[in-house]
């Protein structure tokens, strides 16, 4: 199947099929395909948490609103987490980066904005290791669902997460066949090429 097909199959599942599970090896292979995310400078301002305990999954569910059911229907929840402060990302990662990108880059062009500019730049990492995480779901054959409605300070208290700040979280399983949200029953609405694409 081409990426194309692939792109024109996935969608945000709704209801999850109970009976098939995800296997370990499914999972680790998440795990290094999600740590191999692309990001601005190589600057990797983030966290995921791979969630496979019932309890601690649960817990996370009663704070995810209208997602509550989807979690505790799959296997595996990710929460996708970012570096809270500034300072500490300086130290940790850009420690490791060439003096280049730092003086080329990241302090006339990030630091030189503020903290707050800072904050968001590094969000904006997170959020593209998902569209990265999202794709490599639908080629191993696996559904997934992206929720920004989740509680976020409840999500940090369960996950003793010091340090980072949860964003977002994403449901990994297998579609009922009965999905409603399923392009099958439900085609994808997205606008006309010509409204999105520029060629020049």
């Amino acid at each position: 199947m081409s990426f194309l097909d692939l792109a024109k199959s996935r969608y945000a599942t709704k209801k999850y099929d109970t009976t098939k599970n995800i296997s370990a090896e499914q999972i680790e292979e998440l795990k290094e395909i999600i740590r191999l995310s692309p990001s601005s400078i190589n600057s990797q301002p983030w966290k995921f948490t791979f969630v496979t305990d019932k309890d601690v999954k649960k817990q996370l569910a009663a704070q995810s609103y209208s997602n509550e059911k989807s979690i505790n229907d799959v296997d595996l929840l990710v929460v996708f987490s970012v570096m809270e402060n500034v300072q500490d990302f300086e130290k940790q990662n850009l420690s490791i980066l060439p003096e280049s990108l730092i003086k080329g880059f990241y302090e006339p062009l990030v630091k030189s904005n503020g903290d707050e500019a800072v904050k968001a730049w590094m969000e904006h990492q997170v959020y593209i290791s998902l569209g990265y995480f999202l794709s490599a779901c639908i080629s191993m054959g696996l559904d997934a669902t992206p929720m920004e409605g989740i509680n976020k300070k409840s999500y940090k208290e369960i996950l003793s997460d010091d340090g980072y700040e949860p964003l977002f979280a994403v449901t990994v399983g297998y579609a009922d066949k009965n999905d409603y949200a399923h392009p099958s029953v439900s085609p994808k609405s997205r606008f006309e090429m010509d409204k999105v694409i520029q060629s020049i």
